[in-house]
């Protein structure tokens, strides 16, 4: 499902309306709601909207656990950490508890902070599949998802959960979700916003398939539902908008 918005603006507060209805469902139905965080430039402004007043009441937040879709290999406070972002716009606002944010250890070796993650992601499943709420994207004007780079080993993986890669691109290793446990998602949603994002949502949506060249083509929730949420400057290049 395609949703074009008129501007950054209109596009969050759509989000943070999205969001908070997964969150109430997801609560009513289990007891708790599992959200995937996306890192980037793109959610820091949605998570504090999430964390300002209009939303900081409306959602169960001791009933959220959150989770990354991908980390930077750099000390968790470091300014280019994933999840230093999220604790500076979400969960310190938020108050969140500790035992809620499940971030990835990168004191550990790239392969054992992924090998970590993962088990610690099964253990929450209590041997159940690993099937999340809510997992949000972002999307690179490479057409990266999560650290889905082009051209990268982890697009073919097929058995692990969390993965390991050194991305060449930006000389850095990256720990990351890989798209068999993304698809296995009850929703999926990407955020793109602006006009530099323009191209590589055009490629995404409507090239020929090619996921060595734009891997978040390989996004295709199996049994739940995709979502895109678009400002018009980020759909201008796809059909019909």
């Amino acid at each position: 499902m395609i949703n074009v918005y008129k501007d950054p603006e209109a596009l969050l507060i759509a989000m943070a309306d999205f969001l908070k209805a997964i969150a109430l469902e997801s609560i009513n139905s289990s007891g708790r709601f599992n959200l995937v965080l996306s890192g980037g430039s793109s959610p820091k402004k949605l998570y504090e909207l999430l964390a300002s007043e209009s939303y900081r009441t409306a959602i169960a937040w001791q009933h959220v656990f959150f989770f990354f879709g991908d980390e930077r290999y750099v000390p968790l406070n470091h300014p280019e950490s994933n999840f230093l972002m999220a604790k500076n716009t979400l969960f310190a606002p938020l108050g969140i508890s500790e035992n809620q944010i499940f971030s990835i250890d990168t004191s550990r070796s790239p392969a054992d902070a992924a090998a970590d993650y993962e088990e610690r992601i099964r253990q929450h499943f209590m041997g159940q599949d690993c099937i999340f709420d809510l997992i949000l994207l972002g999307l690179g004007d490479n057409s990266h998802t999560a650290s889905l780079f082009p051209h990268t080993t982890v697009l073919h993986e097929h058995n692990a959960l969390i993965k390991e890669i050194f991305v060449e691109e930006v000389k850095m290793f990256r720990i990351t979700f890989t798209a068999p446990l993304i698809n296995a998602a009850k929703a999926v949603a990407f955020l793109v916003y602006g006009a530099f994002k323009a191209e590589a949502v055009r490629h995404i949506l409507e090239d020929g398939l090619n996921t060595d060249e734009y891997p978040a083509q390989l996004i295709h929730p199996e049994a739940g539902r995709l979502y895109w949420f678009l400002d018009e400057a980020a759909a201008n290049q796809i059909s019909g908008t």
